[in-house]
């Protein structure tokens, strides 16, 4: 059963954004068709547990540092950090690119974990971007192997609209995609999320065969023309093999 004051609480949280990232009691009251006093006594908890900040001169309100960290602390503990931070410098270091783990959340992909070629040290600091997963290739990586079903419901209720002027925005189009990455065993992204960045990305399993992360390279213009590229993407999916296997996940080949 839903407790009333929670969802309030957690109503207000998801008030600020980039666009929004200071708000009075006054401007959450009339986004949330709220009464100020029910308002103010609801932000005055959130402050005092550190979850919103009052800035004293404007005596507006923040994000407080609570919630970084509590993310934190998300990061540093999911298991698909843990597992897949060895594979992922590895990775890193033999192709010279950035390399990225991300997770299928609410039908959208969440980024994990950035490591750099060269970097001793993996960066759990921070949680995100968080990116459509039609045009990226870690989201084509996943939808590709999850079912017919979820993926006639994910077009179903996404709206493809376009990011770059090579953003897929058809159906047709995302379904072939999604052809082409089973077939390869991963997907790519050409500028389609972000002018000038390339991706490949395969997707990681649990221990119960479902898709639940995927790993990519990222590069610049030079990617998709990189005479290495089939190294490269059989060097990704055996370290997105790896990691399955450390989530508990066996393939077994079907007997002929």
């Amino acid at each position: 059963m839903a407790i009333q004051s929670v969802n309030r609480a957690l109503d207000i949280l998801f008030l600020f954004t980039n666009t929004k990232p200071r708000l009075g009691i006054t401007d959450i009251s009339n986004l949330l068709g709220l009464t100020k006093p029910t308002v103010h006594g609801l932000v005055q908890t959130l402050t005092s547990r550190g979850f919103l900040y009052q800035d004293p001169e404007s005596r507006k309100y923040s994000l407080g540092l609570k919630i970084h960290e509590i993310g934190t602390i998300l990061c540093s503990t999911l298991k698909i950090n843990q597992v897949g931070a060895g594979p992922a410098r590895r990775l890193a270091d033999a192709t010279n690119y950035m390399i990225r783990i991300a997770i299928w959340d609410r039908d959208e992909i969440l980024v994990t974990f950035n490591v750099f070629p060269g970097s001793q040290t993996i960066n759990y600091q921070q949680l995100g971007p968080r990116v459509p997963a039609y045009c990226s290739a870690s989201g084509k990586a996943l939808l590709s192997m999850m079912p017919s079903k979820k993926i006639e419901q994910y077009v179903k209720q996404t709206p493809l609209k376009p990011y770059t002027p090579k953003t897929i925005t058809t159906v047709k189009q995302l379904k072939n995609e999604l052809e082409k990455a089973r077939i390869n065993g991963y997907a790519e992204d050409r500028e389609e999320y972000l002018p000038g960045l390339f991706c490949i990305s395969a997707p990681i399993f649990n221990q119960n065969g479902s898709p639940y992360a995927a790993i990519s390279v990222s590069g610049g213009f030079q990617f998709f023309s990189n005479e290495e590229l089939d190294t490269i993407s059989q060097q990704m999916k055996e370290a997105a093999a790896e990691i399955s296997r450390s989530l508990g996940y066996f393939h077994q080949a079907t007997p002929i």
